[in-house]
């Protein structure tokens, strides 16, 4: 057999790694592998994954502690930051499996945990914009039975959608056996990347979508509010300012993290070096290291849960702001 499609044949199985062009670092042949040398892109990978484990792992633990942390807008918090955890440990697992454990199986799992735990991120994100929406279209009838049958709803489309994307590629639609029909990131298949893509730019829309409705409610409110006291005050304007710019950040982040990972894929070809693979995967994780920041620790109510859980107690001279799902 000629060395390069030997080489080819073995990096087939590498477990959620991108296609490597007759240069791959790492392989997985049927007969013992030589020791391989770590690639730092897989180092960084790793890293990003145990930080985003560590933060979202300190949310989950806030949310089932905290009793009083049991309404809907927080139910979908503590989704997202579940799903962001699952995220996290796959990637290191992944690594772990990838230079330690090297089988079809492994890769065909590992990679259907990450597909999965990122497929409920990202819509967990829908999820809460949703949810953002509901509470300043519906103000009044918010707090009700209906809403919150509407969010158990969406919780299990969410993470019903993405366990069968996840399984996707455990029941055979991989390419370990057709590396013609291998996309940039092996095993999924073209047709599965492409798949996940549009999933993704169909989501990314409904958000924008949602984010401009939810900035011309604000606007409304900000000027009905003017409209009451005969002038529009500092502090509205500086209000309706902060809270549009604080979406915009919102979805900018969220577009940055991810349309270009999502574009590559459906753009790339297998024959292309890995760095593009990996330089378009890596700030997609980053997205997973922010959430947190952005819809729980912001919150101050979980900010409130954080103290106690941490340091026992609560100094009721510190004051706190009940805040609406609108302001998370």
């Amino acid at each position: 057999m000629e060395p390069t499609a030997a080489l080819n044949e073995s990096a087939a199985a590498v477990p959620w790694l991108p296609a490597r062009a007759g240069n791959a670092s790492l392989e997985l042949a049927s007969r013992p592998p030589a020791p391989t040398a770590i690639n730092p892109w897989d180092v960084m990978l790793c890293v990003s994954g145990t930080a985003i484990a560590c933060e979202n792992a300190i949310v989950v633990a806030i949310i089932c502690y905290s009793p009083t942390l049991r309404t809907p807008m927080f139910v979908l918090i503590g989704s997202l930051a579940t799903a962001d955890l699952l995220a996290g440990l796959g990637l290191i697992l992944n690594f772990v499996f990838q230079y330690v454990i090297r089988s079809e199986t492994v890769s065909l799992l590992t990679v259907g945990f990450l597909v999965a735990s990122f497929a409920a991120s990202v819509s967990s994100l829908l999820a809460i914009t949703v949810d953002r929406y509901l509470s300043l279209y519906n103000a009044l009838t918010y707090y009700s039975e209906r809403t919150v049958l509407c969010i158990h709803t969406m919780l299990v489309c969410t993470w019903g959608v993405s366990l069968c994307l996840g399984l996707l590629p455990v029941l055979g639609w991989n390419c370990l056996h057709d590396r013609t029909a291998c996309s940039v990131v092996r095993p999924l298949t073209k047709s599965n990347v492409t798949l996940l893509s549009a999933s993704f730019f169909l989501i990314f829309i409904i958000m924008l979508h949602l984010y401009i409705e939810i900035c011309k409610i604000v606007c409304r409110h900000a000027h009905q509010i003017a409209l009451q006291q005969h002038f529009l005050t500092a502090s509205h304007y500086v209000a309706t300012k902060k809270g549009v710019s604080t979406l915009a950040i919102i979805l900018g982040t969220f577009g940055a993290s991810w349309l270009p990972f999502a574009i590559y894929c459906v753009v790339g070809d297998p024959d292309y070096p890995s760095v593009y693979t990996y330089a378009t995967l890596l700030p997609a994780t980053y997205n997973s290291m922010i959430n947190p920041i952005i819809y729980a620790y912001r919150n101050q109510e979980i900010q409130r849960s954080m103290w106690v859980l941490f340091c026992g107690c609560f100094q009721s001279k510190v004051s706190f702001r009940s805040r609406s799902p609108s302001d998370v």
